[in-house]
């Protein structure tokens, strides 16, 4: 079982910068891979980036590529989501997600379907 919980949310205003984190529990976190989701109000839940288990490869959602940056503390069981020119349309709750031996790939295409583990989400908004 591992439990993930987000934390790093809140308000900020366009162009700026916020890192969301995601702590694990378990001592298995190094077998799984990790990723970010979101869902704005009134829409469906979409990828935003992942980490593979092993090998370091990462993937993002086309939207954020250059400006978010996934990274992971395997040490501290630890997930991240750097957050830079932020954007009104990244309103969103974020939901860090874990995928048992996964590549950043497979996460992205799986849209989230089948993913073992959900956090409850953050909420980031983005003012204009």
């Amino acid at each position: 079982q591992v439990q993930l919980v987000e934390s790093g949310g809140g308000l900020v205003q366009a162009g700026d910068s916020l890192r969301l984190s995601c702590a694990a529990s378990g001592r298995t976190f190094s077998t799984y891979a990790m990723g970010w989701f979101r869902q704005a109000p009134g829409k469906e839940r979409e990828f935003v980036a992942a980490f593979s288990w092993s090998g370091g490869s990462t993937y993002y959602t086309d939207s954020v590529k250059g400006r978010f940056t996934i990274s992971r503390d395997n040490a501290k069981n630890t997930v991240y989501l750097q957050m830079n020119s932020l954007k009104p349309e990244d309103t969103a709750v974020y939901y860090c997600a874990a995928d048992f031996k996964a590549t950043a790939q497979a996460m992205a295409l799986r849209r989230g379907y089948g993913i073992d583990y959900w956090g409850k989400g953050t909420l980031v908004t983005v003012a204009s």
